[in-house]
């Protein structure tokens, strides 16, 4: 075989490796919001099932901002999206290398961490997600309900079962006024 030959079969493998490169490129980027740069519900949802699965202290918590939409109302979307990137760096550093953070859509996270041990405690991240923001001068009051589930909480350890434990305490929570952590 000359060279132009092995060139001309060589060449549609290269294209289809390129090909290929940029479909696993836009494959992960439509995990992450691109807001936040958290995971979306789907990117974090395969993750959190392999963590919980694998880890007997694993906490799971969903985290829903108070009275959003009054912010985006009153200051615009900007500021309702300086609010939301705040609460995705807040979640991150709490939870750091030992959990992961999503945006499941609209003012609504969920966070899996797999030792609760490693992170400073639900109190602390409570004091965080009320720090307030500010956004072009103004300042933007900020809270939210926190509501978890522990793996050992489950009788089976199902991403589903602790997802709807953690929302039943959520509402709970937002029961008992803005700023709880139950």
């Amino acid at each position: 075989m000359d060279t132009q030959t092995i060139a001309a079969a060589g060449l549609p493998a290269l294209g289809w490796a390129l090909h290929g490169g940029l479909l696993l490129r836009r494959l992960a980027t439509a995990r992450r919001d691109p807001l936040t740069g958290l995971h979306t519900r789907a990117g974090w949802t395969i993750r959190a099932e392999r963590l919980l699965a694998r880890n007997a202290n694993a906490l799971v918590l969903l985290v829903d901002l108070d009275d959003f939409k009054a912010i985006n109302d009153t200051h615009g979307h900007a500021a309702g999206d300086a609010v939301l990137a705040a609460t995705a760096r807040r979640l991150n550093e709490w939870c750091g290398p030992h959990g992961v953070a999503a945006r499941l859509g609209g003012d609504e996270f969920a966070v899996i961490v797999t030792d609760p041990a490693h992170t400073a405690g639900l109190f602390a991240l409570r004091i965080a997600l009320d720090q307030r923001v500010t956004h072009h001068g103004h300042i933007l009051r900020v809270s939210a309900s926190v509501g978890h589930c522990h793996r050992d909480q489950l009788p089976v350890a199902t991403l589903t079962d602790a997802l709807s434990t953690a929302d039943a305490s959520m509402y709970a929570d937002k029961g008992h006024g803005r700023r709880n952590t139950r």
